[in-house]
């Protein structure tokens, strides 16, 4: 069975991109096979992952707006993980699917047309910090949603209205979409504030908080320079073992 993962925050700068490509590569560490898929039109993913996106002629843009088959697509990288680019074309996708019909979908259908011969088991989705058409198609095509959150009070305005969304896709376009929980990131557990940020987080929205949280730390900005994850890079940190714990905790919910 895939297990289809959305990593969705419409607030920038927390750690949404860095989160979905250490977990790919937690999960390849643990034998598993995964696909990430870069719906984010500043191809951050795809850049902090080895790929120059100016240097792609094919990107998921062309499979979700022309049709094209997502293997034709799909580049091997240097952490074990797949990976379905994307360039500054998909800004286009945004404006090209508003007037489609069934465009909350088109993430979907990308995700059934995989080669059947060598399932993935994991697919993630990096979600555009926005509540766009992009954003609900990854939700509609998710067996759940993970939401990077920083530990810090302003991180929390907007996850309301993310949850909104949940709820509206759920009525509409998906039924068993859950949300999996909230992931506290860029955690500085010497801050009292960071400390009882985390302790609000569950009890303000309900949600399981995923442990442990992911500590702030320059080596998560240094590793996409080098084309990698920080497991990659910097495989004894903390970081990479804090991911490492939460792949495998995610592995075990999945099972």
């Amino acid at each position: 069975m895939t297990t289809t993962l959305a990593i969705a925050n419409q607030k920038g700068g927390v750690a949404k991109t860095t989160t979905v490509a250490s977990l790919g590569a937690a999960l390849a560490e643990l034998g598993q096979r995964v696909l990430l898929v870069d719906l984010d039109p500043q191809a951050c993913l795809t850049f902090s992952l080895g790929i120059d996106p100016e240097d792609l002629e094919l990107s998921v843009h062309h499979v979700l707006t022309k049709g094209l088959p997502p293997a034709e697509v799909i580049i091997e990288t240097d952490d074990g993980v797949d990976l379905l680019p994307a360039t500054i074309e998909l800004a286009r996708a945004e404006a090209d699917l508003l007037t489609r019909t069934g465009r909350e979908h088109v993430v979907r259908m990308a995700v059934d047309e995989l080669p059947a011969d060598a399932p993935y088991d994991w697919i993630l989705l990096d979600c555009p910090p926005s509540l766009g058409v992009l954003t609900v198609a990854a939700l509609t095509a998710a067996d759940g949603v993970l939401v990077p959150l920083q530990c810090e009070t302003l991180s929390h305005r907007g996850v309301g209205q993310l949850l909104d969304t949940v709820h509206d896709v759920r009525r509409f376009t998906n039924r068993g979409l859950e949300v999996w929980g909230v992931l506290p990131t860029l955690y500085d557990g010497r801050t009292n504030h960071a400390r009882t940020v985390l302790e609000t987080i569950s009890e303000t929205y309900d949600l399981d908080v995923i442990e442990p949280p992911i500590p702030k730390s320059i080596r998560f900005a240094e590793a996409p320079a080098a084309g990698r994850s920080i497991l990659g890079t910097s495989r004894r940190h903390r970081g990479a073992d804090a991911y490492r714990d939460v792949a495998a905790n995610l592995l075990k919910r999945s099972g």
